[in-house]
């Protein structure tokens, strides 16, 4: 019997499908709650698969099946959209242990709960495989890459276990996998989307909410992450002990929580953050011992950075980040710094700040003069944190008026902006589309493509050192820096 099995022939491969579909109509299954299919057994879906030649089609009859099937052949493996393998909640589901092969229109249900044997809807080992357009619900992880090249996971639905958040699982996890591509998935009701000593990979036009981290990369170097949604998590997007790390086009917004951070950088260097809406968070970005590699920079440019408790937040008197281009607006507090100090060792030019008092005469969009923002009384929830709980309350906001009336101590330039953009023409690029108003979770359809650089239109309000707190719309435009109409 091992021998015919191991006989790759075409006719022996057609008898063995034979008799599968003979088995099926006889597969002894016990219901496994009402409403749902008989459980069907897969040993034989096993056996077409081992007996399988590369590149061969395997589409299993419709049905429900018990699994905990292995791929081990580079085949098609093709459910149509009718086969749901189900994994009884022991182990993972699926496994992949091959390189390149095609998995596509299945439904998963059903993954152990083990966080030791990291139960999950796929797991794959093997490189240069697609997994897509797969459905995915109460499983602990949904994928999980280790040592894995060249993957193409696309187009799935993953839907976690409905468990406390620690208790669960990730949406996708990468560990030491490279040149991956996630592409055009729906995360929701998993804890994080993680990406650890893994580099070179691209995560575009995905879209995650309700979990902790929505993007977690940690030891890992140049990476994409482009034209997603992150939306109702404790932080959007992590980086920590990074290198070269890339996000464009996302929308990150509603960080939830006392500490909601949209995007945290601990100790990376050379990233990219542009063009990005970072949206209604407790902090818009934090920025901690980044960069942190000498002679290294870190770009912050033409991201719209509004509707926070703060814009910016320095955890400490740190240096060589460039913030360029970005349009603040409705943050109550733009930029802080933590533990004394400023942020003036960091280069700030060209951005748009709503409370920018000053002129543009020459009508070139640049104020005449530059944005310096200080802070008074604010200092003292910087550098003692626990008087935090008093922040933005009518005792503070006394005392920090006064100080600005007639300062009783000399206040801190926290920065200093040589080229503001404040005409009613000047053009910020912003990361979305998206009204202000809007609930991202339900009316944010799609990313927005790449090349769409809407702008946002405001005249500097509010007093010499902090943002009004004004909550409103933004009212998206379209158009490069500098450009002279609103079309």
């Amino acid at each position: 019997m091992v021998a015919w099995f191991k006989t790759y022939s075409k006719s022996r491969l057609t008898s063995l499908a034979v008799v599968f579909a003979a088995g099926l109509s006889t597969a002894s299954a016990a219901p496994q709650g009402r409403n749902e299919e008989p459980l069907l057994d897969s040993s034989l879906i096993q056996a077409l698969i081992d007996i399988a030649q590369p590149g061969q089609v395997i589409t299993p009859p419709p049905g429900r099946y018990k699994s905990h099937l292995v791929v081990s052949k580079p085949v098609i493996f093709d459910g149509k959209n009718q086969v749901t393998l189900d994994g009884e909640g022991t182990g993972s589901v699926l496994w992949i242990k091959t390189s390149g092969a095609t998995v596509r229109n299945f439904h998963i249900t059903n993954s152990g709960p083990s966080h030791a044997q990291q139960d999950a809807g796929i797991q794959v080992r093997g490189d240069d495989n697609v997994v897509e357009d797969i459905r995915m619900d109460n499983v602990l992880f949904g994928f999980s890459l280790e040592q894995s090249q060249r993957n193409t996971v696309r187009n799935n639905k993953v839907q976690g276990k409905k468990i406390s958040l620690g208790r669960r699982g990730d949406g996708i996890k990468l560990w030491y996998s490279h040149h991956n591509l996630v592409e055009n998935n729906e995360f929701t009701s998993g804890r994080d989307i993680v990406f650890w000593y893994s580099n070179h990979n691209r995560y575009v036009g995905n879209r995650q909410s309700g979990g902790r981290y929505g993007l977690h990369l940690m030891q890992a170097q140049y990476n994409i992450a482009e034209s997603n949604y992150f939306f109702d998590n404790s932080t959007g997007i992590s980086m920590m002990y990074d290198t070269g790390d890339e996000l464009r086009n996302n929308v990150i917004a509603k960080a939830v929580g006392a500490q909601g951070v949209c995007v945290s950088l601990k100790e990376s260097s050379d990233v990219v953050i542009e063009n990005n809406d970072i949206l209604y968070c407790s902090q818009g970005i934090s920025i901690d011992v980044a960069p942190y590699e000498p002679d290294t920079r870190n770009h912050i440019r033409g991201n719209r950075i509004a509707y926070n408790d703060i814009g910016v937040a320095f955890l400490n008197d740190w240096k060589d980040n460039e913030l360029t281009g970005n349009l603040f607006t409705g943050n109550i507090t733009e930029v802080a710094v933590y533990g004394g100090g400023s942020a003036k060792r960091n280069l700030w030019d060209g951005n748009r700040w709503e409370d920018y008092q000053g002129f543009d005469r020459d009508g070139n969009g640049v104020g005449d003069k530059p944005h310096r923002l200080y802070t008074y009384a604010g200092r003292v929830w910087m550098d003692v944190p626990n008087t935090r709980f008093f922040k933005g309350t009518p005792l503070l906001e006394v005392l920090d008026f006064l100080d600005r009336l007639a300062p009783f101590s000399e206040p801190v330039m926290m920065l200093e902006d040589k080229h503001p953009l404040v005409a009613s023409d000047a053009k910020v690029r912003a990361g979305s589309t998206l009204d202000a108003t809007e609930d991202l979770g339900r009316n944010a359809d799609r990313p927005k493509p790449a090349g769409e650089t809407p702008v946002a239109h405001e005249k500097g309000s509010g007093p010499g050192g902090a943002a009004s707190g004004r909550r409103g719309s933004l009212e998206p435009q379209r158009g490069p820096i500098g450009s002279k109409n609103d079309e």
